[in-house]
């Protein structure tokens, strides 16, 4: 039988493409392994051998957020596994992994956001030259005025923006559609980049309905978005450290977090509710570096 991932990837709907990959990739690294401790197929795996695996992943270092990803990954494999009759009994069925870790996400302030944010100044560029600046831009402020995630940015077509109203229509995780509001100097950004930038990057095999391309015509990816952060921050900054300052600025200013939740299309409250953790530390920072009595 072996390992059927080429069938396993085709069972994963509802899914990114990054998180499909992610899931083929994670179960083909313990198939890998597997075949070293003498496992050449799916059905010889048993629970002991996916405990061992855990625990080999550990000896290596692996963070324990990574590891309880590659659980997931091995959960969702066995469980289709015995779904289409291959297997007697799921031998992942409840296999743990160590949780993610308490470490609270980067929040941008104020002075590195308006850095980031600030347009860069027109230097007589070429066209060329002005329609990435263009496009930087409007990714930047997107992705902080909206909270997107980098692959729901990277997935907008034309018809998903609406200027007029003011949102951005988004499909999210298990391709779940949600709207949000973008401010206005997001929308300014956006005309910007779609009136005069846009067309100096389309080129005859550009994909005619993607909202941002990169230097190749291509639909923007989220290593381009990357390299924009790269060149936009004065620190190493992470794309979703956005999204992260979105929703602890939203919470900060008296946000209902109910509201911050679908802003940012989580389906869990419990995932939202990190966000509140950061504000208290940012509160306590400032109580601490601002009370006469702290």
């Amino acid at each position: 039988m072996g390992w059927d991932l080429e069938a396993f990837s085709r069972s994963v709907g509802g899914q990114s493409p990054a998180t499909v990959r992610a899931y083929v990739t994670d179960v083909d690294a313990f198939a890998q392994w597997a075949v070293r401790a003498g496992v050449d197929q799916a059905a010889g795996v048993d629970r002991i051998l996916l405990r061992r695996y855990l625990a080999y992943l550990t000896t290596r270092r692996y963070a324990r957020a990574t590891i309880a990803r590659k659980a997931s990954a091995l959960r969702r494999y066995f469980a289709w596994q015995a779904r289409r009759g291959a297997l007697a009994e799921d031998p992942a069925r409840r296999l743990r992994a160590p949780g993610g870790g308490s470490r609270l996400p980067r929040v941008l302030d104020r002075g590195e956001l308006e850095a980031l944010l600030e347009p860069a100044p027109d230097a007589g560029d070429t066209a060329l030259a002005r329609a990435v600046r263009l496009r930087d831009d409007a990714v930047l402020e997107l992705l902080y005025g909206a909270g997107l995630r980098v692959a729901e940015l990277c997935g907008l077509d034309l018809g998903d923006l609406d200027l007029r109203a003011r949102t951005v229509t988004v499909l999210g995780k298990g391709s779940k559609q949600r709207r949000v509001p973008v401010h206005d100097l997001a929308a300014a950004s956006l005309a910007r980049w779609l009136d005069e930038g846009r067309r100096h990057l389309a080129g005859p095999d550009s994909p005619a309905g993607a909202a941002f391309l990169n230097r190749r015509g291509h639909r923007l990816g989220p290593r381009d978005v990357r390299r924009i952060l790269d060149r936009r921050s004065g620190s190493p900054t992470h794309p979703h450290a956005l999204r992260h300052s979105f929703a602890t600025h939203l919470l900060d200013g008296g946000a209902d977090l109910r509201v911050v939740q679908e802003l940012l299309g989580h389906a869990s409250l419990q995932t939202t509710q990190v966000y509140t953790h950061v504000s208290k530390e940012r509160l306590l920072s400032v109580y601490g570096s601002t009370h006469p009595r702290a």
